[in-house]
């Protein structure tokens, strides 16, 4: 066996890391089953690929096993991208046509089944002490660097407008977990360039430079690693998505009626301030629009062409106007911060807070300092 070193600890570590979470993840009970058994792919698909960290003190010889392993790269991504569909959106289902996403992994195979998978014992002992100077080194380095930045964009376009649509249509405070979604994204983007900056060393710079740029990167993965696990246990709900039929605002062609327009909004801040349907921390346009008897996109239209606002900032001003009062109220001065942001409909102390600055430049304690 040869001699143990740091990656090689650090893989074992994350290795088991990624596993436990998958199997807590697949194990768990919720309506987002789907999601649950995608997500848990994916760690495991990132298991199995820093079992390459550590390989050398497993296996003596080069065997197909290895790289069959490695092979199995090629499925991160589209995984990645259809956990990020059946999050975003509540009504994903697996289809046959999402087959095509396994393309990629065929022909990764298909390019090292000549003389990796039919080569002799030998052969690939010869293969392996040369791989980074063949071409099908080339290729998988080349093909998964672009299947990482071609994906990745795909999941930043996709999160957007799901954003949006969600704004737009819902006024629930589990926007966060959006925020969340961009900020896995965007760490296994930068995950991903600082993968291609090692690969780019391994072939065209100085052994020296190589190692830095490998262990700069195997303590990044640990790092994400662990603040994945954080996340999860901070957020163990496993999103609310929105429905994928919903459309944009921006999607309806409608003939402006100034004097229509006008009367609909009377009644609409009418009805807000006399019913104070914000105060529900669920609250949805399609709810909104069944109390006061309107059109789902006829409301959407009002409030995001005519307001200015989507849904959920629309909702937020009244939510954040209410706490204002209670803030100014002297017989409620014993009211905290948490009580008053459940009062008003929120249910999160951060957004909570993000939103109460937006609005008035100030924190909640800060304003009622000041009143």
């Amino acid at each position: 066996m040869e001699h143990v070193t740091f990656t090689n600890i650090i893989g074992i570590v994350i290795t088991f890391i990624l596993v436990l979470l998958a199997f807590f993840v697949f194990s768990v009970v919720s309506n987002n089953k789907i999601s649950n058994k995608l997500f848990a792919t994916f760690l495991l698909l990132n298991a199995i690929e820093f079992t390459g960290f550590y390989t050398s003190l497993l296996f003596n010889e080069p065997n197909n096993f290895l790289v069959a392993s490695r092979e199995f790269s090629y499925l991160q991504m589209p995984v990645l991208f259809l956990y990020i569909l059946s999050v975003c959106y509540s009504d994903f289902k697996l289809q046959w046509k999402h087959l095509w996403h396994i393309i990629p992994y065929l022909i990764g195979n298909l390019v090292m089944f000549p003389r990796f998978y039919l080569g002799s014992l030998a052969q690939k002992k010869d293969l392996f002490n040369n791989f980074n100077s063949l071409f099908e080194s080339y290729f998988a380095h080349t093909a998964l660097h672009l299947q990482s930045i071609i994906y990745l964009t795909a999941c930043f376009i996709v999160l957007k407008r799901a954003k949006k649509i969600f704004k737009e249509n819902y006024s629930s405070n589990t926007i966060a977990t959006y925020n969340w979604l961009f900020q896995l994204i965007l760490f296994t983007a930068v995950l991903y360039g600082f993968a291609i900056v090692k690969n780019g060393l391994k072939f065209f710079g100085t052994p020296a430079f190589f190692e830095i740029s490998h262990n700069v990167i195997v303590i990044s993965v640990l790092i994400f690693v662990c603040w994945y696990v954080l996340k999860a246990l901070k957020y163990p709900q496993l999103f609310s998505g929105v429905n994928s039929k919903i459309k944009l605002t921006t999607d309806f062609v409608q003939k402006p009626n100034k004097k229509q327009n006008k009367k609909e909004i009377e009644q609409l801040s009418t009805f807000m301030a006399a019913h104070k349907p914000y105060l529900n921390p669920s609250l949805t346009l399609r709810n909104l629009a069944e109390e006061i008897k309107m059109n789902p996109r006829e409301l959407s239209v009002l409030i995001n062409q005519n307001l200015n606002q989507h849904f959920f900032d629309f909702v937020n001003g009244y939510r954040i106007e209410e706490a204002k009062s209670i803030l100014k109220n002297p017989a409620k001065k014993e009211f905290t911060v948490l009580e008053i942001l459940y009062e008003v409909g929120f249910n999160s102390k951060s957004s909570f807070n993000t939103a109460f600055k937006k609005y008035t430049g100030l924190t909640p304690t800060q304003f009622r300092k000041n009143k």
